[in-house]
């Protein structure tokens, strides 16, 4: 191609989508007339030598957790990539999830794309409204424009919590305006990896097995993703692809199938502290740490191994083991990817960017870990004594646990850095491990030492495509792409560090890079809910260039540099859409407080049958205040069975459902006790009103009430709660109307197969007059660890 037609292309892709093409002028009245002879029509596709793109993403991964980077657990397959590609041992993500994703996608930095925090803590502010603006328009969109085939699989949690339900709007979901012509997974924080609640495109689809015939989610993304590229490769070889792998994994609930966590048994039972020891070395004889780095000291906050109950110390190492299972398994998934590639002879072809993990690891399991995460949801973690978690330990990992590791594992697993995801403010929440391989552009092998951030994938995968980054996008001028090119770094190991400034904010934890030195603040700590100290008392430190790990803090010595890096965070805070500096405890917790919309109001709100997968923000809150629960059925001869309404799952929730042809109400408090009231008598043929009235005693969160079971307007079963759920049932779990979808509620019944065989005219909920007293309001503490917990 000529450098003039080149130029002329380039020009073109500017502006998208490409214009129709032009209609032709006939001047002939027959087709068989030379006249009426025309160019044939001609496939989008992007220039000539445009590559693959292969983007895996994994979740709540530290720097120093894959062997590759020197941690503790086996990943091959990211090690068979850094063989053939390169190692970028300075990539920076945001500290949190749903930033980082919006970032990675967009190749802006997080607060210019509305997502500053997680998308449950929106605010009307533009930085932190969880709104992409219409003038960033994502890579994926861009290369769909020009020709490529895209395709994602796994999490996307950069829906806004008011349209991430099945009726949208989609405009944020991945095949509605994120540039996905295919999707199959899950929208939000986390998901059950035995029950997940799926999505292909924006219909709900429920897994193809249940746990006990094999199921786990990772397997399941990783089937749908090698079908995909199968297809794609077979139906359209000459059009390359965007394939976005994102599991979830190792995200909790840390799930793994029989056989991964036992290739660590007895690795990690000399401790967290032990643990960062060996992995430091390792970490220096891989060359991924300079020789003189230094290991930060564990904070405070974080007790030591030998401070923790020797009880507990058997719990904690099969925490370890669990999680150390679920990242091989992980990694063994996506190898069956790179798998196919080499398969169908692409593997040269494509340019695959392995982002092992998208903040540092997850400090959100509190100081014991948990058993069942419902218990820290709801501010219950008292209640799973080491006693309890010792009577679980052979659970741990399974359908029957919802499961995170403490936190001195994630401490240990973000080796040699200081803090943990959340804290932007230290490389511990932000510096994760980056691997890329492209046979066909990447000479040697070979270890980067540049900064990197996650804004600069787009970039590069732009330049390396020959695209340019457009100024238009579907009619909206768009913003520029914040990160710089890797290319450079890809023939060059001493190429010139082209993203030498970069702010980080999440939280108010804040910190600012500029070409060595790095100034930063800790305003909070993820695992602690405390009052928090005056934004501007928060004290600051200064690293300088030769300190690899953020080791020795400069500030006393450095003053007037430290304030130079303090104005130029509140330049880049300016310019991004950082400020204003929200780290408000109460107010975001409130959509009308915060600005943000809602999707469902009131005291009533009418079901219908059929309906299902919807999340907790989808339904009326029935916690903490009296509700009642009416169904209208149609019974038909013989008797009906199954279940007619039910919210959450086996960890927590309630359901109401015919067993025997009987009425019956199940309460599940944590998994822990089931509280039932049955009806003596089944419910004969005909139309019927099934109705539960729950009385709550008042006085504060959680507490118990009286139950009642009626069926046409007659009590049939009364019973009692001591206790009830305040805060959240679960963290992926639904309501369903006909079935109980994903793990059981009750059980009286199977996970599956449970779908009640009358006819459901509707149900409806309705809360008591109390559902606004002031006793039932959640503090901002409770809140707080509900959001923290579930991203």
């Amino acid at each position: 191609m000529s450098e003039h037609h080149d130029a002329d292309d380039r020009a073109r892709r500017a502006t998208l989508p490409l214009p129709d093409r032009a209609s032709a002028r006939y001047t002939a009245y027959e087709a068989t007339d030379p006249a009426a002879a025309d160019d044939p029509i001609r496939p989008l596709r992007p220039p000539a030598g445009a590559p693959n793109v292969l983007l895996v993403l994994l979740d709540d991964i530290g720097f120093g957790a894959a062997a590759t980077f020197g941690g503790p657990v086996s990943t091959p397959t990211a090690d068979r990539l850094a063989e053939r590609g390169l190692r970028y041992t300075r990539f920076h993500t945001t500290a949190l999830c749903a930033p980082t994703r919006a970032a990675l996608l967009t190749g802006r930095n997080h607060h210019a794309v509305g997502m500053g925090a997680v998308t449950e803590l929106a605010t009307a502010a533009a930085g932190y409204s969880s709104v992409r603006p219409r003038s960033a328009a994502p890579l994926a969109e861009v290369l769909r424009l020009n020709g490529y085939s895209t395709a994602q699989f796994g999490k996307c949690h950069e829906v806004p919590v008011w349209e991430a339900s099945a009726v949208g709007p989609f405009d944020a979901w991945p095949t509605g305006g994120g540039g996905m012509e295919h999707f199959y997974g899950f929208i939000g924080g986390e998901t059950n990896q035995y029950y997940p609640s799926l999505y292909l495109g924006t219909t709900p689809v429920e897994p193809p097995r249940t746990p006990e015939e094999g199921y786990h989610l990772t397997e399941d993304l990783a089937d749908h993703a090698v079908d995909w590229l199968r297809a794609q490769h077979s139906l359209a070889s000459d059009r390359p692809f965007f394939l976005y792998f994102a599991p979830g994994a190792t995200h909790a609930p840390h799930h793994v199938p029989p056989g991964w966590a036992e290739r660590y048994a007895g690795a990690f039972d000399d401790g967290w502290d032990a643990l960062r020891e060996r992995t430091f070395a390792r970490q220096k004889e891989l060359g991924v740490i300079p020789a003189d780095a230094e290991l930060t000291a564990r904070p405070a906050e974080i007790p030591a191994w030998d401070d923790m109950p020797a009880e507990l110390k058997p719990v904690l190492a099969r925490q370890m083991e669990i999680f150390a299972g679920f990242l091989e398994h992980t990694d063994h998934h996506v190898g069956r990817l790179v798998d196919t590639l080499e398969e169908l002879g692409i593997l040269e072809d494509t340019l695959v960017f392995y982002l092992i993990g998208d903040n540092g690891a997850s400090a959100e399991g509190t100081i014991n870990g948990s058993f069942n995460e419902s218990f820290v949801f709801n501010g219950a973690a008292h209640l799973e004594t080491p006693e309890f978690m010792a009577s679980k330990i052979d659970e741990f990992g399974g359908p029957t646990a919802y499961n995170h590791y403490a936190v001195g594992w994630a401490h240990a697993t973000v080796t040699p850095y200081q803090w943990t995801k959340q804290v932007a403010s230290h490389w511990g929440g932000t510096r994760n491990a980056m691997i890329a391989h492209w046979p066909r552009g990447i000479d040697a092998a070979g270890r980067r030492d540049q900064f990197t951030h996650v804004v600069d994938i787009a970039p590069t995968v732009l330049e390396l495509a020959g695209l340019p980054v457009p100024r238009s996008v579907n009619g909206i001028e768009q913003m520029p792409l914040h990160g710089t090119s890797l290319a450079p770094t890809f023939a060059h190991a001493d190429a010139p560090e082209s993203h030498d400034l970069q702010y980080f904010e999440c939280f108010v934890n804040r910190g600012v890079y500029h070409r060595g030195w790095t100034a930063v603040t800790r305003h909070s700590t993820p695992w602690i809910v405390e009052p928090l100290p005056a934004i501007d008392d928060d004290v600051w430190e200064l690293y300088g260039p030769d300190d690899w790990t953020q080791s020795r803090d400069l500030a006393a010595e450095h003053p007037e540099k430290l304030r130079e890096l303090q104005r130029l965070f509140l330049i880049e805070a300016v310019k991004y859409g950082v400020l204003p500096l929200d780290d408000r405890r109460i107010e975001r917790f409130n959509p009308d407080l915060a600005g943000r919309p809602t999707l469902i109001a009131g005291t009533t709100q009418r079901l219908f049958a059929g309906m299902g997968r919807l999340p907790e923000n989808c339904v009326l809150n029935v916690k903490n205040r009296s509700f009642a629960i009416t169904a209208a059925v149609d019974v038909p001869s013989g008797g009906a069975e199954g279940v007619v309404i039910a919210q959450g799952g086996a960890f927590g929730g309630w359901s109401l459902y015919l067993l025997g042809g009987r009425p019956a109400f199940c309460y599940n408090l944590f998994g822990l006790t089931r509280v039932k009231v049955f009806c003596a008598e089944p419910v004969p043929e005909g139309v019927h009103e099934l109705r539960v009235e729950f009385a709550y005693d008042g006085g504060g969160l959680g507490r118990g009430g009286a139950l009642r079971l009626e069926v046409d307007g007659t009590s049939v079963g009364e019973g009692r709660l001591e206790q009830t759920v305040p805060m959240i049932f679960s963290g992926d779990e639904t309501t369903d109307i006909g079935e109980d979808l994903a793990s059981p509620v009750s059980d009286d019944y199977p996970a599956g197969g449970n779908a009640f065989t009358g006819r459901i005219a509707w149900v409806q909920i309705d809360l008591g007059d109390d559902a606004l007293a002031q006793d039932h309001l959640i503090t901002a503490e409770d809140r707080l660890r509900i959001a923290m917990g579930r991203h």
